[in-house]
C-alpha cells in the first residue's frame, strides 16, 4: 500500500511521524511523508519518500510577532487573540500549505493519507482521491469528551463545559483555515463542506482519529466513539548514532547530569533563559548539559560542570540524566517519561503547560514554571526538589516502566490497516488519476 503522511511544525510535530512511516515501512508498505522543507535530510535519511512543503508557516516563529507569541500566550483567550491577531499574516502560508499537500499527492498516487491537524488538506483531498483517510494528532485535542475540557481550558468539572471546549477549538480551526479549505474544494470541483469539521468526511461520518499518546499517561475517555484510539506513544529506534566524544566524556566524568533544553522555543530572550538555567545549575550545585537546539538557548561562556551541546537523540541521552528540564512539548515529554526521570517543565505556549499539568499530577515533576516567570530562584527550587524526593523519582520510574512496555506503533498499524481494509470493502472503483486531481 502506498501511504501520504502529512505533517507539520516542529521537528516535534516531525519525528513520531517519521517513527510511524518506519514502522509502516516494515510492514511493507511503501511510506512518503510530507512535511516542511527544513526537514528533507531528516525524513530521508530515515529512508522515507519526502514531499517537501513550504517553511513559511515556521518562518513565522522566527519573527517578532512570533517569539511575542511564544512569550505571552498561556491559555485560550490568549490563543483566540494571537488566532485573530495573525489571521491576515498566517492565511497565505496556510493556503500554500493546502497548494503543497495536493501536489503531494499528484505525486505519490497514495492509497491512504494519514494526516495531522495542521494539515487540513488530508482528507480532502482522500474525498477527491476515492481513498481512506486517518486524523493522526500528537495532543488529543480533537474528539469531544465530557470526561476532561480541551488543552488551554479550566477544569470545571462540567460536562457541558469539557464538550463546549472541543467544539470551540474545531471553531478556532475554522475561522483560521475554513476559507482556505472553503476555496480548495470550490476549486476542485468537491461539494461544499456543511461545516468545516476535521473529524468527518463530507457524509458525516468520523474518521479514524490516532491519538499518539499513552493511555498509561492519559487513559482514552469513556465516551470517546470507536474511531478515536489512544494508540501510546510513537518511538522511534537509534539507529546507528554514535555520541561525539565530548558528550560520552562529559557523562562519564560524574554524577549523571541534568538536562536542560527548550527545542526551538526560542522566545524573545534566549541568552536571558540560558544565564537563568546557568544561575540555577550552579546554585544546586548540579552538573548540567545545555541543548540550544533552535535557538531556544543562547549559553556564553561555561563552568567546567556545564556542558553545551546542539542536540542528541533523546532516547540515547535522557536514561543518562539525573532529571530533564524542557519545555512540556508532547514529543519531549513522552521521551523523558519513557527514559524514567524526574521532570522540569518550563512551558511557553500550545500543549505546554497541559503537559506540565499532567506530569504534575503523575508526581513526576512539580507543578510548570512559566518561562515568561522562570527565574533562577524557582528553578534551582524545582531541581532540588525533583532530585532529592524518592517519590518523585520512584514515580518516574514507575510510569516510564509502564510506557516502555507499550507498542504505540503496532496499535496505529493496526487502525490503519483496518481502515484500508474496510475501505476495499466498500468503496467504488477510483476515477483515473488524471480525473482525480484535475
Amino acid at each position: 500500500m502506498r501511504i501520504l503522511i502529512l505533517t507539520y511544525g516542529s521537528r516535534g510535530d516531525v519525528q513520531p511521524f517519521v517513527a510511524l512511516g518506519r514502522a509502516l515501512e516494515a510492514r511493507g508498505h511503501t511510506v512518503t511523508l510530507g512535511t516542511a522543507s527544513r526537514f528533507e535530510s531528516f525524513v530521508r535519511d530515515a529512508g522515507l519518500g519526502f514531499a517537501p512543503m513550504s517553511d513559511a508557516m515556521l518562518n513565522l516563529l522566527d519573527t517578532d510577532a512570533g517569539r511575542d507569541m511564544m512569550e505571552s500566550t498561556q491559555g485560550v483567550l490568549q490563543s483566540l487573540k494571537w488566532t485573530v491577531m495573525m489571521a491576515r499574516t498566517v492565511g497565505p502560508a496556510q493556503a500554500e500549505l493546502i497548494n503543497d499537500s495536493w501536489a503531494a499527492a499528484e505525486a505519490v498516487d497514495p492509497d491512504l493519507i494519514i494526516f495531522h491537524p495542521k494539515t487540513y488538506a488530508g482528507s480532502h483531498i482522500a474525498e477527491k482521491r476515492g481513498i481512506p483517510a486517518v486524523l493522526a494528532m500528537l495532543v488529543p485535542m480533537m474528539v469531544p469528551t465530557g470526561e476532561r475540557p480541551n488543552v488551554g481550558f479550566p477544569d470545571t468539572g462540567w460536562e457541558w463545559w469539557n464538550r463546549f471546549s472541543y467544539r470551540f477549538v474545531n471553531g478556532t480551526m475554522a475561522f483560521s483555515a475554513g476559507r482556505h479549505v472553503r476555496e480548495m474544494r470550490e476549486k476542485r470541483g468537491l461539494p461544499k463542506q456543511r461545516r468545516f469539521d476535521l473529524l468527518r468526511d463530507s457524509a458525516g461520518r468520523i474518521l479514524p482519529v490516532l491519538n499518539a499518546v499513552s493511555p498509561s499517561v492519559l487513559p482514552a475517555p469513556r465516551d470517546w466513539p470507536d474511531e478515536a484510539v489512544m494508540t501510546g506513544y510513537w518511538f522511534s529506534d537509534l539507529g546507528d548514532w554514535t555520541p561525539p566524544a565530548d558528550l560520552e566524556a562529559f557523562i562519564g566524568a560524574g554524577p549523571p547530569p541534568v538536562y536542560v533544553g527548550f527545542g526551538s522555543m526560542a522566545g524573545r530572550s534566549p541568552d536571558r533563559l540560558a544565564k537563568t538555567v546557568i544561575d540555577a545549575l550552579e546554585r544546586t550545585g548540579k552538573r548540567g548539559i545545555i541543548a540550544t537546539g533552535w535557538g531556544g538557548l543562547e549559553p556564553g561562556d561555561l563552568p567546567d560542570t556545564i556542558l553545551k551541546i546542539e542536540g542528541a537523540p533523546h532516547e540515547w541521552l535522557f536514561p543518562r540524566m539525573e532529571a530533564i528540564v524542557h519545555h512540556g512539548g508532547a514529543g519531549t515529554t513522552a521521551a523523558a517519561i519513557r527514559a524514567g526521570k524526574p521532570q522540569v517543565i518550563v512551558p511557553f505556549f500550545g500543549d505546554q503547560p497541559f503537559w506540565g499539568k499532567i506530569m504534575a499530577q503523575h508526581g513526576v515533576a512539580p507543578d510548570p514554571i512559566a518561562q515568561r516567570s522562570l527565574t533562577a530562584e524557582k528553578l534551582s527550587r524545582a531541581l532540588t526538589q525533583v532530585t532529592t524526593d524518592p517519590a518523585v523519582a520512584k514515580a518516574a520510574e514507575t510510569l516510564g516502566r509502564k510506557v516502555r512496555a507499550e507498542d504505540g506503533l503496532a496499535r496505529a498499524i493496526e487502525v490503519i490497516e483496518a481502515a484500508a481494509a474496510r475501505a476495499e470493502d466498500v468503496q467504488p472503483e477510483p476515477e483515473p488519476a488524471a480525473a482525480r486531481l484535475s
